[in-house]
Protein backbone atom coordinates (compact mmCIF):
# COMPACT_ATOMS: atom_id res chain seq x y z
CA UNK A 1 0.00 0.00 0.00
CA UNK A 2 2.86 2.65 1.23
CA UNK A 3 4.78 1.54 -2.18
CA UNK A 4 1.68 2.42 -4.53
CA UNK A 5 1.27 5.62 -2.28
CA UNK A 6 4.97 6.33 -3.15
CA UNK A 7 4.48 5.31 -6.77
CA UNK A 8 1.87 7.79 -7.29
CA UNK A 9 2.96 10.76 -5.54
CA UNK A 10 6.62 10.22 -7.81
CA UNK A 11 4.25 10.10 -11.24
CA UNK A 12 2.25 13.10 -9.70
CA UNK A 13 5.86 14.87 -9.02
CA UNK A 14 7.36 14.53 -12.55
CA UNK A 15 4.18 15.17 -14.25
CA UNK A 16 4.43 18.55 -12.04
CA UNK A 17 7.84 19.33 -12.90
CA UNK A 18 7.61 18.46 -16.98
CA UNK A 19 4.52 20.63 -16.92
CA UNK A 20 6.19 23.03 -15.54
CA UNK A 21 9.19 22.69 -18.10
CA UNK A 22 6.58 22.25 -20.96
CA UNK A 23 5.01 26.09 -19.95
CA UNK A 24 9.02 27.70 -19.48
CA UNK A 25 9.72 26.26 -23.03
CA UNK A 26 6.29 27.92 -24.49
CA UNK A 27 7.41 31.09 -23.47
CA UNK A 28 11.01 30.75 -24.80
CA UNK A 29 10.21 29.61 -28.42
CA UNK A 30 7.45 32.47 -27.92
CA UNK A 31 9.62 35.48 -27.45
CA UNK A 32 12.02 34.02 -29.88
CA UNK A 33 9.72 34.43 -32.60
CA UNK A 34 8.09 37.69 -30.78
CA UNK A 35 10.20 40.25 -32.76
CA UNK A 36 9.48 38.31 -35.99
CA UNK A 37 5.53 39.67 -35.41
CA UNK A 38 6.32 42.65 -34.71
CA UNK A 39 7.58 42.75 -38.34
CA UNK A 40 4.83 41.00 -39.68
CA UNK A 41 2.30 43.64 -38.60
CA UNK A 42 4.02 46.09 -41.04
CA UNK A 43 2.30 44.14 -43.99
CA UNK A 44 -1.15 44.98 -43.41
CA UNK A 45 -4.22 42.85 -42.49
CA UNK A 46 -4.23 40.10 -44.59
CA UNK A 47 -0.79 39.76 -45.87
CA UNK A 48 0.76 40.54 -42.46
CA UNK A 49 -2.19 37.83 -40.54
CA UNK A 50 -0.74 34.80 -42.89
CA UNK A 51 2.86 35.90 -41.90
CA UNK A 52 1.65 35.74 -38.71
CA UNK A 53 -0.12 32.23 -38.89
CA UNK A 54 3.64 30.77 -40.48
CA UNK A 55 5.17 31.95 -37.28
CA UNK A 56 2.90 30.39 -34.88
CA UNK A 57 2.94 27.02 -37.11
CA UNK A 58 6.97 27.62 -36.32
CA UNK A 59 6.18 28.07 -32.92
CA UNK A 60 3.80 24.86 -32.69
CA UNK A 61 6.57 22.59 -34.60
CA UNK A 62 9.52 23.68 -32.44
CA UNK A 63 7.34 23.29 -28.97
CA UNK A 64 5.92 20.00 -29.66
CA UNK A 65 9.47 18.99 -30.19
CA UNK A 66 10.28 20.31 -26.91
CA UNK A 67 7.40 18.19 -25.63
CA UNK A 68 7.75 15.23 -27.22
CA UNK A 69 4.51 15.74 -29.09
CA UNK A 70 4.02 14.10 -31.94
CA UNK A 71 1.89 15.68 -34.43
CA UNK A 72 0.13 13.53 -37.28
CA UNK A 73 -2.65 14.18 -39.87
CA UNK A 74 -5.12 10.94 -40.89
CA UNK A 75 -7.22 11.67 -43.61
CA UNK A 76 -10.23 9.31 -44.36
CA UNK A 77 -10.89 10.84 -47.64
CA UNK A 78 -8.03 13.06 -49.46
CA UNK A 79 -8.11 16.83 -48.31
CA UNK A 80 -7.91 19.45 -50.85
CA UNK A 81 -5.29 21.73 -49.31
CA UNK A 82 -5.60 24.78 -52.02
CA UNK A 83 -9.44 24.48 -51.31
CA UNK A 84 -11.20 27.65 -48.74
CA UNK A 85 -13.09 26.20 -46.34
CA UNK A 86 -14.71 26.74 -42.75
CA UNK A 87 -12.66 24.06 -40.43
CA UNK A 88 -14.92 23.02 -37.28
CA UNK A 89 -13.39 20.91 -34.93
CA UNK A 90 -14.34 19.00 -31.08
CA UNK A 91 -13.10 20.95 -28.47
CA UNK A 92 -11.25 19.51 -25.28
CA UNK A 93 -7.98 21.36 -23.88
CA UNK A 94 -5.91 24.18 -24.61
CA UNK A 95 -3.63 21.83 -26.79
CA UNK A 96 -6.50 21.92 -28.76
CA UNK A 97 -4.27 25.46 -30.26
CA UNK A 98 -1.20 23.93 -31.54
CA UNK A 99 -2.79 21.74 -34.05
CA UNK A 100 -5.04 24.44 -35.66
CA UNK A 101 -2.21 26.10 -36.55
CA UNK A 102 -0.34 23.22 -37.74
CA UNK A 103 -3.45 22.06 -39.99
CA UNK A 104 -3.16 25.23 -41.82
CA UNK A 105 -1.59 24.40 -45.25
CA UNK A 106 -3.38 27.16 -46.77
CA UNK A 107 -4.24 30.96 -45.27
CA UNK A 108 -6.41 30.65 -42.00
CA UNK A 109 -8.20 32.64 -39.72
CA UNK A 110 -9.41 31.32 -35.81
CA UNK A 111 -12.34 32.42 -34.23
CA UNK A 112 -10.99 32.47 -30.22
CA UNK A 113 -12.15 33.38 -27.05
CA UNK A 114 -11.90 36.73 -25.77
CA UNK A 115 -10.49 35.47 -22.46
CA UNK A 116 -7.73 34.45 -23.73
CA UNK A 117 -6.37 37.15 -25.19
CA UNK A 118 -5.80 38.34 -21.13
CA UNK A 119 -3.08 35.94 -20.85
CA UNK A 120 -0.01 37.65 -20.14
CA UNK A 121 2.45 37.88 -23.14
CA UNK A 122 0.57 35.29 -24.71
CA UNK A 123 -2.31 37.09 -25.32
CA UNK A 124 -1.03 39.78 -26.82
CA UNK A 125 0.35 37.37 -29.91
CA UNK A 126 -3.07 35.56 -29.98
CA UNK A 127 -4.95 39.27 -30.07
CA UNK A 128 -2.75 39.40 -33.40
CA UNK A 129 -3.76 35.79 -34.89
CA UNK A 130 -7.29 35.32 -33.86
CA UNK A 131 -10.84 36.73 -34.70
CA UNK A 132 -11.98 37.34 -31.14
CA UNK A 133 -15.28 36.41 -29.76
CA UNK A 134 -16.55 37.82 -26.67
CA UNK A 135 -19.88 35.44 -26.48
CA UNK A 136 -21.34 38.17 -23.31
CA UNK A 137 -21.59 40.55 -25.36
CA UNK A 138 -24.04 40.67 -27.97
CA UNK A 139 -22.23 43.72 -30.35
CA UNK A 140 -18.74 42.41 -30.10
CA UNK A 141 -20.10 38.93 -31.02
CA UNK A 142 -21.64 40.38 -33.72
CA UNK A 143 -18.57 42.11 -34.92
CA UNK A 144 -16.63 38.71 -34.67
CA UNK A 145 -19.07 37.93 -37.04
CA UNK A 146 -18.96 40.15 -39.40
CA UNK A 147 -14.50 39.59 -39.39
CA UNK A 148 -14.94 35.95 -39.97
CA UNK A 149 -17.41 36.82 -43.20
CA UNK A 150 -14.86 39.42 -44.25
CA UNK A 151 -11.93 36.99 -43.96
CA UNK A 152 -13.62 34.78 -46.24
CA UNK A 153 -14.29 37.51 -48.77
CA UNK A 154 -10.73 38.08 -48.67
CA UNK A 155 -10.22 34.08 -49.90
CA UNK A 156 -9.01 33.04 -46.40
CA UNK A 157 -10.38 29.81 -44.64
CA UNK A 158 -11.73 30.06 -41.35
CA UNK A 159 -11.67 27.95 -37.90
CA UNK A 160 -14.36 27.88 -35.07
CA UNK A 161 -15.06 25.10 -32.56
CA UNK A 162 -19.09 24.65 -32.44
CA UNK A 163 -19.18 23.73 -29.09
CA UNK A 164 -18.13 27.32 -28.55
CA UNK A 165 -16.40 26.12 -24.75
CA UNK A 166 -14.63 22.94 -23.33
CA UNK A 167 -16.18 19.55 -23.75
CA UNK A 168 -16.07 18.46 -20.09
CA UNK A 169 -19.11 15.46 -20.64
CA UNK A 170 -18.53 12.26 -20.59
CA UNK A 171 -19.69 12.17 -24.20
CA UNK A 172 -18.28 12.87 -27.74
CA UNK A 173 -19.41 16.36 -28.12
CA UNK A 174 -21.94 19.28 -26.65
CA UNK A 175 -24.38 20.56 -28.56
CA UNK A 176 -23.22 22.77 -31.67
CA UNK A 177 -24.16 26.61 -31.61
CA UNK A 178 -25.29 27.19 -35.08
CA UNK A 179 -22.58 30.01 -35.87
CA UNK A 180 -20.59 28.31 -38.33
CA UNK A 181 -23.37 26.65 -40.45
CA UNK A 182 -25.15 30.05 -40.84
CA UNK A 183 -21.84 31.71 -42.39
CA UNK A 184 -21.36 28.30 -44.45
CA UNK A 185 -24.44 28.98 -45.65
CA UNK A 186 -24.48 32.43 -46.14
CA UNK A 187 -21.15 32.79 -47.78
CA UNK A 188 -21.99 28.95 -49.70
CA UNK A 189 -18.29 28.13 -47.75
CA UNK A 190 -18.33 23.92 -47.70
CA UNK A 191 -18.01 22.83 -44.36
CA UNK A 192 -14.52 20.93 -43.17
CA UNK A 193 -14.59 18.53 -39.86
CA UNK A 194 -11.86 17.47 -38.14
CA UNK A 195 -11.05 15.58 -34.70
CA UNK A 196 -8.60 16.35 -32.29
CA UNK A 197 -8.09 12.56 -30.53
CA UNK A 198 -5.30 12.83 -28.41
CA UNK A 199 -5.44 16.70 -27.20
CA UNK A 200 -7.72 15.96 -23.91
CA UNK A 201 -4.47 13.28 -22.85
CA UNK A 202 -1.76 15.75 -23.53
CA UNK A 203 -3.07 18.30 -21.55
CA UNK A 204 -6.90 17.68 -19.24
CA UNK A 205 -8.98 20.54 -18.96
CA UNK A 206 -8.96 20.20 -15.18
CA UNK A 207 -5.13 21.21 -14.84
CA UNK A 208 -2.39 23.46 -16.92
CA UNK A 209 0.02 20.43 -14.82
CA UNK A 210 -1.14 18.00 -16.89
CA UNK A 211 0.45 18.11 -20.05
CA UNK A 212 2.06 14.78 -21.08
CA UNK A 213 4.73 13.67 -24.33
CA UNK A 214 2.61 11.49 -26.48
CA UNK A 215 1.06 11.71 -29.92
CA UNK A 216 -1.48 14.24 -31.01
CA UNK A 217 -3.71 12.96 -33.82
CA UNK A 218 -5.80 15.09 -36.28
CA UNK A 219 -8.59 13.39 -38.29
CA UNK A 220 -9.94 15.01 -41.92
CA UNK A 221 -13.68 14.02 -41.90
CA UNK A 222 -15.02 14.39 -45.49
CA UNK A 223 -16.42 17.88 -46.94
CA UNK A 224 -19.71 18.73 -46.02
CA UNK A 225 -20.71 20.53 -49.02
CA UNK A 226 -23.67 23.81 -48.53
CA UNK A 227 -23.69 24.69 -51.99
CA UNK A 228 -27.63 25.99 -52.75
CA UNK A 229 -28.64 25.47 -49.33
CA UNK A 230 -31.22 28.05 -47.17
CA UNK A 231 -31.69 28.98 -43.31
CA UNK A 232 -34.16 26.36 -43.65
CA UNK A 233 -31.35 23.42 -44.16
CA UNK A 234 -29.70 24.72 -41.41
CA UNK A 235 -31.01 22.74 -38.67
CA UNK A 236 -30.15 20.05 -40.78
CA UNK A 237 -26.70 20.59 -41.55
CA UNK A 238 -25.87 21.31 -37.99
CA UNK A 239 -27.16 17.55 -37.12
CA UNK A 240 -24.97 16.19 -39.79
CA UNK A 241 -21.63 17.64 -38.87
CA UNK A 242 -22.44 16.28 -35.68
CA UNK A 243 -23.32 13.01 -36.67
CA UNK A 244 -20.18 12.90 -38.42
CA UNK A 245 -18.16 13.77 -35.97
CA UNK A 246 -19.08 12.25 -32.78
CA UNK A 247 -19.16 8.92 -34.72
CA UNK A 248 -15.90 9.55 -36.07
CA UNK A 249 -14.54 10.13 -32.48
CA UNK A 250 -16.39 7.15 -31.42
CA UNK A 251 -14.22 5.21 -34.00
CA UNK A 252 -10.74 6.87 -32.69
CA UNK A 253 -11.89 6.77 -28.67
CA UNK A 254 -13.59 4.99 -25.98
CA UNK A 255 -16.49 6.38 -24.23
CA UNK A 256 -16.91 7.64 -21.08
CA UNK A 257 -13.53 9.47 -21.08
CA UNK A 258 -11.78 10.23 -17.97
CA UNK A 259 -13.10 13.45 -16.12
CA UNK A 260 -9.97 14.24 -13.74
CA UNK A 261 -6.10 13.24 -14.62
CA UNK A 262 -5.98 13.11 -10.85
Amino acid sequence: MLKLAAMKMAVKTIRYLYSIYALITFVAVMLVLMPFVFISLAFGRVKGGNYIYHLCKIWASVWYVFLGVRHQEIHEIEHEKSQQYIFIANHNSYMDIPPIVLIAHSPLRILGKYESSKIPLFGWMYKQAVILVDRSNPERRAQSVRELKQAIDDGLSIFLFPEGTFNESEQPLKSFFDGAFRIAIETQTPIKPLLFIDTIERMHFSSVFSITPGKSRVVYLADIPVKGLTMEDLPALKAKAYQLMEEGLKRYRKYPTVLSVF
